[in-house]
């Protein structure tokens, strides 16, 4: 993203581009030989600088768009900005319906969402800005566009157009990925919303079509509607989120569809058409008969493409193909010298990834090549209402590779605190090789999933069994209780008739 797209032009936004691009800003003159350089400061690039920069590595960051990447300035989170403003909404209308407040027609403004989100956003910033890297970490932070000439050589063009030349004994490629249009027709001629760009809207749109039921798309039809938007989402795949389980999908759908969502699932866009002021989408269901849908935006929530253009790879010696950079388990690109993390170079595009990923850069480019990529306990999670926590391997992800395991589940309608909640749509699954204690995978739907996997990630990552989960004690009353009873599933299932059997010839003999 440029300074150009960071919209409205309001006093936060300035705040925010002042830390994270400032127009101010002087290159230094490079000293010499770099230990590191890094293209890209999202979170990858951020990390991996702040590291080597604690560590005495003379570093040097190089960004041409702003610092923070997508996850401050237009993913994780603005994100979360909105869809706390449409819980609040949510919270409203459900205390409304239970009785607690009495019958409400209060609306959240929008107008104000948005602001809040953009304050919050700008106070955040100061993390990510271009004085701290300097002064705090002493990294060399260059503001403009970095290209390879050589295998151990970069050029920087700054804002001013003046030339700088880096020389580097290792670099990391973090230049992350970004909103790629999907090739439906006409939609190059017509002005559509993507992440990049819905966090600048200041007035609520009167209707919106969201092409597109993944983790996103789903989340901006639901927050949307929640604010008072009508919204129609449409999604190829049978069912909204396709990656995950059906029964998965299933409470979100239901919940979508209560917020308000007109969902056509299982239909392929076929044209899209219109200017600022009015859009329209032909869609065509299974039998191939078509309908056209109107209104006033439309949300493009599908497509990813990494950002690879100007690097100049190939003068490096480095590989790409259609999903980002070409690495191994160590991160490292074809040419041995530089390596890659992030976005550009990871199927799992998550901030907490990206976090991973270079701490492995920093110990493999500066100390002894040691640190993999795991990619056995990768959590994330979608966040709807209810949440979708997610880590290992899913139910059907074992079924398609005939893997037999077991599936212990909880829902959270037997679990007290959900239900005093009003949040008792949801469950929490847990996946284990058939008749084995280690917990291969876990899919948690509640209110506040994503707070709950953590204890099951770490179970995972310390090679902890079931078992080891069902004996974690827990205050009562908690939502997380249901880790404990999924777990139990498995101690029940110990109790065969056979071994009830036994234990009633114990105690009868006992008495």
């Amino acid at each position: 993203m440029t300074r150009d797209q960071i919209l409205p032009k309001d006093a936060y936004n300035e705040t925010l581009l002042d830390n994270v691009h400032p127009t101010s800003w002087e290159n230094p003159s490079p000293p010499g030989m770099y230990n590191l350089v890094i293209i890209g400061a999202g979170t990858a690039g951020l990390i991996t600088a702040a590291v080597a920069g604690s560590m005495g590595a003379r570093t040097a960051l190089i960004e041409r768009g702003l610092m923070g990447g997508d996850c401050l300035n237009v993913g994780c989170v603005p994100s979360k900005g909105l869809i706390r403003g449409a819980r609040g909404q949510a919270e409203i209308d459900r205390l409304a319906e239970t009785n607690l407040t009495g019958a409400s027609t209060r609306r959240v403004d929008f107008g104000a969402v948005m602001e809040r989100l953009r304050r919050i956003r700008s106070e955040i910033s100061g993390h990510d800005s271009a004085a701290r890297y300097r002064d705090e970490f002493g990294i060399d932070v260059y503001i403009g566009e970095g290209r390879f000439t050589g295998p151990r050589s970069i050029d920087v063009t700054g804002d001013d157009g003046a030339e700088r030349h880096l020389r580097f004994s290792k670099a990391v490629i973090a230049t992350g990925a970004r909103a790629a249009a999907p090739p439906i027709p006409g939609i190059e001629n017509t002005p559509f919303l993507t992440n990049e760009s819905v966090f600048g809207l200041t007035e609520l749109p009167e209707s919106l079509i969201v092409i597109g039921a993944g983790p996103i798309g789903c989340e901006m039809a639901q927050s949307f509607a929640r604010l008072g938007t009508r919204v129609e989402q449409i999604e190829m795949a049978p069912r909204v989120l396709p990656r995950e389980d059906a029964d998965v999908a299933d409470v979100v759908q239901r919940e979508l569809v209560a917020s308000g969502v007109t969902l056509h699932v299982g239909v392929a866009v076929k044209a899209v058409s219109g200017d600022a002021t009015s859009v329209a989408v032909t869609y065509a269901d299974a039998a191939g008969t078509e309908k056209t849908v109107p209104a006033a935006k439309v949300l493009v929530a599908i497509g990813r493409a990494p950002n690879l253009d100007s690097l100049d790879l190939q003068r490096a010696g480095v590989q790409a193909h259609a999903r980002g950079i070409q690495v191994n388990d160590y991160l490292q690109t074809t040419n041995r010298r530089v390596y890659a993390a992030g976005d550009v170079a990871s199927p799992y595009q998550f901030t907490h990834m990206a976090e991973v990923a270079a701490s492995i850069v920093v110990q493999n480019a500066l100390f002894l090549r040691t640190g993999k990529i795991n990619r056995a306990v990768v959590p994330w999670c979608t966040y709807t209402s209810p949440e979708v926590a997610h880590v290992g391997l899913s139910e059907q992800e074992a079924e398609r590779a005939g893997t037999a395991v077991d599936v212990y589940r909880h829902d959270l309608a037997e679990v007290d605190r959900a239900r005093l909640d009003g949040e008792a749509e949801g469950f929490v699954k847990l996946i284990t090789p058939r008749g084995k204690l280690k917990i291969l995978g876990a899919t948690i739907v509640a209110s506040h999933a994503g707070e709950m996997l953590p204890e099951i990630v770490l179970a995972m990552q310390n090679d902890l069994g079931i078992d080891k989960l069902a004996s974690v004690v827990h205050p009562y009353p908690t939502q997380a209780e249901a880790i404990k009873r999924a777990a139990a599933g498995y101690l029940r299932a110990k109790l065969t008739p056979r071994v009830k059997r036994i234990m009633g010839r114990w105690f009868a003999w006992t008495r």
